[in-house]
């Protein structure tokens, strides 16, 4: 008897692996709901839609794929033709958006467009299929991407937050969820995976652009770590996790100290200045979040919290935006002037 190729096994370890993510983060994509899967078409993309594929007769998802062609080179078009064409025949829901005459030149640009394009599909979706709640969004990030993006914050100088990024799940919108299942996954898995499986993998040229600067993390500063200390990867990306939870916990401290400083106005700052100033600057930094205050540098966290010092005067601070901090002896308070 001819036996199946591993492409139509519907049970490995892989699937193994991912299956006990989910049981032990139980609500992260709940059986029977509506699951948006943001795919490329790369390996990282597709073995998470192989994965997910294998394991809906476990968990009874409505699966939908979203392909977003940024047009950055010839071949995009094609490779969202054939892509669609795999998905459909494995009878999967596929929806390609192609980015209008306007490039976007960034990483960031180029994220955010997507991101906002499949939130507007989602809601599209939640039209049309009622009875299903559509609130995930998921995406192919792998522990290698944890590392790199560690790194990447770290030489930006991020907070201790930004160096614990890419957790399991963030908020994208309202109760819209943007979910990373393979974070227990390398990017050596998920080729692995691809190759075990038989999967078809479109390689997008800018993966090679070393204008981004995640492409030269990727290309030139992680194999000379590698080089150095090997494994090194792996275990950045443990620090990352851990450093993720550590903030959960500073979290969770600091909205208690919120509460115990806060005026009807805004902070008190006598009770401010009677903490260390590093103390100072992690209240500011939730205190600033909570309040809708896009994303503050760390130096500026830390020159805030020094000019307000007991006998320090009155004073203000632009931040992005058109958001204000200021303080007088009593309180300090932040507002939009736009």
């Amino acid at each position: 008897m001819t036996q199946p190729s591993k492409s139509e096994m519907p049970w490995g370890p892989w699937h193994t692996r991912l299956h006990k993510t989910l049981i032990k983060k139980k609500n992260l994509l709940p059986a029977g709901s509506g699951l948006i899967l943001s795919v490329s078409g790369g390996q990282d993309s597709m073995a998470l839609l192989k994965l997910i594929i294998d394991l809906k007769r476990l968990y009874h998802w409505e699966i939908h794929v979203w392909h977003g062609d940024h047009g950055w080179h010839k071949d995009s078009s094609k490779i969202a033709s054939e892509l669609g064409e795999w998905c459909r025949s494995k009878k999967i829901n596929f929806y390609s958006e192609r980015l209008s005459s306007t490039k976007l030149q960034t990483e960031e640009a180029a994220r955010n467009w997507r991101y906002q394009r499949i939130v507007d599909y989602l809601q599209s979706l939640k039209q049309k299929y009622q009875s299903i709640s559509f609130q995930c969004v998921l995406t192919g990030h792998t522990s290698t991407d944890r590392t790199e993006t560690l790194l990447l914050n770290l030489a930006r100088g991020a907070y201790i937050g930004g160096l614990g990024s890419l957790r399991y799940s963030r908020t994208l919108k309202g109760s819209i969820k943007l979910i990373r299942p393979l974070l227990p996954f390398s990017r050596d898995d998920t080729a692995e995976i691809c190759k075990e499986m038989n999967l078809p993998i479109w390689i997008d040229p800018s993966n090679s652009n070393m204008n981004f600067s995640r492409n030269r993390i990727r290309k030139e500063v992680l194999p000379v770590l590698e080089k150095l200390h090997p494994g090194s990867t792996i275990r950045i990306a443990s620090l990352a996790e851990r450093l993720s939870n550590l903030q959960d916990d500073r979290e969770a401290l600091t909205s208690l100290a919120i509460e115990a400083i806060s005026k009807l106005n805004g902070l008190s700052r006598k009770k401010l200045i009677e903490l260390p100033t590093q103390t100072r600057e992690t209240i500011f930094a939730k205190w600033l979040d909570i309040n809708g205050v896009p994303h503050v540098k760390a130096s500026q966290l830390a020159e805030i919290s020094q000019s307000i010092n007991k006998g320090m005067p009155p004073g203000s601070r632009d931040l992005a935006q058109g958001w204000k901090i200021v303080w007088d002896q009593e309180c300090v308070q932040v507002f939009c002037t736009q």
